[in-house]
């Protein structure tokens, strides 16, 4: 090499060395004239801060004073804590003096954070309001939780703790899925569910059988046995239908879980027009609405005696199914996995019971962690189902969710990744706790749980009564700053009740086949909302977040009216098999999805002939 190849090399080097030490912080400092243009106006607005962040009201006020000309240099004892570890290496200039678009940048950063935890807020907002605003006061808890007192907790904690770390040692040697070598948890590769010939058979005689059957024929049928319709009101409270409203209504109803929209829908039945879907969509088809009828089909479908063959409803499982989007949406965002590094797209998360029913649908950004969705579903279920356990994969899954779950009175039993990694916790660093020693290697505070344990029930009893959305609470206590112990001593009881759980898990070989067979019923569910929301290639062509929640909702029906006429006609089938001499046993049945739906035809031509 020469001399002009090595001189090269070596700028080329200082110059990478530049932007691996400070790259971001100079592409963040770029940015800075473009924040500027708004963050003038924002820092204006009256703010407020819980207590322990009263520092970035001072860093605001110096703001303000700078731009009103009452102060001519950024002070240089001014507060720089907040400000992120990429931004600090361009935060001090010559002579000790503070850089002060990096100090303003990093201010931006920590007024984002402060936001999100609830530790900065404004008073007068019905969004950004404090933390202690969205649980109820005092006065109104008239109800508690069956949960200990704060006196008893220590106690009831230790002895639920002990006792789950017995039953764990005595399956630990009956169970071959666990070992431990060199204090480490060894798992060998989980075995799948054997399906037997029998129920392969017996899915493809029913398969078979069952008949082709258009949308609008199957929605017809089923709201003939459970009359779903008559949940559809008028906003205004009006008893007088608009012109062919039944009609209409199914059009609407079409048109939405499909995606075709009103347009293409009114082109595809005769007497429908596009205004009258437009009425029917605006005054009787609502989240509200939807909601309702789509409980009164799953009520129904409860009672069916094939259903309780599967499950008893106690127990469901949660997941988000990725949708591109094409319009401008604050929801939709990034998701390279599926969609590229150009394409948006947006999640719809449902909550499945173990009968395959949908009792709750939102429409979510693929962004945060689906665990902040979690509870929600479980608490707004207004179906008979008396859903009392629950499973996710481990996007859904976060130790606070444990805790806020054990509260509520649902057992949470998420399947995690990398099970083997995840740090187990004791409650007495004294303790020997067997075969289990080595993996607890970290103290969970049961004193500080102690001392937040009446705030936590508060917290707990203000979900149980929605004074606030569950997503809203669960996303302040997990971006709280690390001084907060009410989010501490949420995430040391999560950790006690994770570390349970685990425990449990890698001995009860039950528990990972019940897990798996729910989480595999949610996964096959997602089929029949691809099949269905066919139209615009299966994207969304709305921002709007309600015009979005009207199509998952509509979608969600759909999938449970499919869910019931699938039942009726399965039970018919098998009634039929079994007077012809054949043998079918409840476990076979078990085993046996009630939702195939190649029978359903969702995308005909024209829809005149049923509507």
């Amino acid at each position: 090499m020469d001399e002009t190849q090595l001189r090269s090399s070596l700028a080329d080097l200082q110059e990478f060395k530049r932007l691996e030490e400070r790259g971001y912080a100079d592409l963040l400092l770029d940015a800075y004239p473009a924040l500027r243009k708004y963050f003038a106006e924002f820092i204006q607005l009256p703010f407020a801060a819980a207590p322990g962040s009263e520092m970035l009201l001072n860093a605001i006020e110096i703001i303000r004073q700078l731009d009103a000309g009452q102060i001519k240099r950024l002070p240089s004892n001014a507060p720089t804590n907040f400000v992120p570890k990429s931004l600090r290496t361009l935060l001090r200039k010559t002579k000790g003096r503070l850089n002060r678009n990096a100090w303003e940048m990093g201010i931006a950063f920590a007024l984002k954070d402060a936001f999100r935890s609830g530790d900065l807020y404004l008073p007068q907002s019905k969004h950004h309001i404090s933390f202690w605003d969205l649980t109820l006061s005092e006065t109104v808890l008239d109800e508690r939780l069956e949960q200990p007192t704060q006196q008893e907790v220590k106690a009831v904690l230790t002895e639920d703790f002990q006792s789950s770390i017995k039953l764990a040692q005595n399956r630990f040697l009956q169970d071959s899925f666990a070992q431990i070598e060199d204090n480490k948890l060894k798992l060998s590769r989980y075995a799948k569910m054997r399906v037997s010939p029998e129920v392969n058979t017996l899915q493809r005689v029913i398969n078979g059988r069952l008949p082709l059957i258009r949308i609008e024929r199957l929605l017809i049928e089923v709201d003939k046995q459970t009359r779903f319709s008559h949940h559809f009101k008028a906003a205004s409270g009006h008893s007088s239908l608009p012109q062919l409203f039944y009609k209409t209504l199914l059009a609407a109803l079409i048109a939405e879980a499909t995606n075709l929209g009103i347009v293409a829908m009114s082109a595809s039945v005769e007497g429908v027009t596009v205004d009258m879907l437009r009425v029917i969509l605006q005054n009787y088809v609502r989240e509200e609405t939807l909601i309702a009828a789509s409980a009164e089909i799953v009520n129904q479908h409860h009672s069916f005696p094939l259903v309780s063959v599967h499950g008893t409803g106690e127990l469901s499982s949660s997941d988000a199914q990725r949708f591109g989007i094409r319009a401008s949406s604050l929801l939709a965002s990034y998701y390279p996995r599926y969609y590229g590094y150009y394409e948006k797209a947006v999640g719809i998360y449902t909550h499945v019971s173990d009968q395959y029913s949908v009792f709750s649908t939102k429409v979510i950004s693929c962004s945060p962690r689906e665990a902040l969705y979690v509870l929600d579903g479980l608490l707004e279920n207004n179906t008979v189902l008396p859903v009392r356990s629950h499973t996710t994969d481990t996007h859904g899954y976060t130790e606070i969710l444990f805790a806020l779950c054990h509260l509520l009175g649902f057992y949470f039993m998420p399947r995690i990744k990398d099970l083997k990694d995840q740090q187990l916790y004791r409650i007495d660093k004294s303790e020997d706790y067997g075969v289990f020693t080595p993996l607890l290697d970290k103290t969970a505070d049961l004193s500080l749980i102690e001392e937040q344990w009446e705030e936590m029930l508060k917290v707990a009893l203000s979900l149980k009564q929605r004074s606030a959305p569950a997503h809203v609470v669960l996303e302040r206590l997990t971006n709280s700053f690390p001084s907060d112990r009410l989010s501490k001593a949420f995430t040391h009881f999560g950790r006690i009740l994770k570390t349970q759980y685990i425990l449990r898990y890698i001995t009860d070989k039950e528990l990972r086949q019940t897990i798996q067979l729910q989480l595999n019923k949610g996964e096959y569910r997602h089929r029949l909302p691809r099949r269905i929301f066919f139209a615009d290639q299966g994207e969304f062509s709305t921002g709007d977040y309600e015009e979005m929640m009207n199509k998952a909702s509509c979608l969600s029906l759909v999938s449970n009216a499919i869910l019931y006429w699938n039942t009726l006609k399965i039970t018919d089938i098998v009634a039929q098999l079994r007077s012809q001499g054949e043998e079918i046993s409840d476990e076979t049945l078990s085993h046996i999805s009630l939702l195939p739906f190649r029978h359903v035809i969702p995308h005909g031509a024209y829809f005149t002939a049923e509507l």
